[in-house]
C-alpha cells in the first residue's frame, strides 16, 4: 500500500482511531510507527520503542500455554505469573490459561494477544483491528479493558478499525484515510457525525451512528 502522509502528529495520553476501507493505509501506517517497515521517504520521530506495544490484526500464538504466551516480554520473572493472570482475567479468558495458545479460536487468540499488550504499563499502544475476530462478548471485553488500561496508565493509543461505531466509542480523535491519503482528522464526534469531505461521507453513509 502506498502511503502519502506529508505530516502527522499525535499528542500523548490520547486515543486515536484510524478508519477507512480495506487497503486505505491503516495497517501500513501502524507498521511504520511500530518500526516493522521503513518509509521510503521521511521519518518517524519520538516513538518510545522500548515502551511500545504493537498488536497485528492476525497476532501470532505460540504452542505453549496461553499464560506463557502472555508472559512473553515480561522482564521480571517473579512478577510474570501475577501480571499475566491479571491480564487474562481482564479480557475474560483466565479459564484458558493452561490451554495451548495455538489451539485457540480466532477471537480467543485476539483476546490472548491483547492480554499480552496490557500485562505491563506502556507508553504507546498500536493496535491493528484489535476486535476483528472477536464475537460481541469478546469485543465488549477488549473495549472495556482498553479504556480501563488507558485510565490506569495514561498511555497513548492508536488503533485501526473498520467500524465507525467502535471509533466513536473508543477514540477521542479520528483519522480518516483513503487511498493512502489522510482525508480528514479531528474530534471523533465531529468527524463521524458531521464529516466535511465527500469521501468521508460516502464511507459513513452505510453506518448507523
Amino acid at each position: 500500500m502506498v502511503l502519502n502522509v506529508s505530516y502527522l502528529s499525535f499528542e500523548e495520553e490520547k486515543r486515536y482511531a484510524l478508519i477507512g476501507v480495506n487497503g486505505c493505509g491503516k495497517t501500513t501506517l501502524l507498521r511504520i510507527m511500530a518500526g516493522i517497515i521503513k518509509p521510503d521517504k521521511g521519518w518517524v520521530k519520538n516513538v518510545p520503542m522500548e515502551r511500545t506495544g504493537y498488536m497485528p490484526q492476525s497476532p501470532y500464538a505460540f504452542g505453549f500455554s496461553v499464560q506463557k504466551n502472555v508472559e512473553i516480554g515480561l522482564k521480571k520473572a517473579n512478577e510474570a505469573e501475577t501480571l499475566s493472570k491479571k491480564a487474562l482475567q481482564a479480557v475474560g479468558i483466565e479459564t484458558l490459561s493452561r490451554a495451548r495458545g495455538n489451539k485457540l479460536s480466532g477471537g480467543e487468540t485476539q483476546r490472548m494477544a491483547f492480554a499480552r499488550m496490557i500485562a505491563m504499563p506502556r507508553t504507546l499502544l498500536l493496535l491493528d483491528e484489535p476486535t476483528s475476530s472477536a464475537d460481541i462478548r469478546g469485543m465488549d471485553k477488549i473495549e472495556k479493558t482498553l479504556l480501563d488500561y488507558f485510565r490506569d496508565t495514561g498511555c497513548t493509543i492508536i488503533f485501526s478499525t473498520h467500524s465507525p461505531a467502535q471509533a466513536l466509542r473508543l477514540a477521542e480523535v479520528v483519522i480518516f484515510l483513503d487511498q493512502g491519503f489522510i482525508i480528514e482528522a479531528g474530534d471523533a464526534s465531529s468527524i463521524l457525525r458531521n464529516p466535511k469531505k465527500p469521501s468521508t461521507r460516502l464511507f459513513l453513509q452505510h453506518w448507523k451512528l
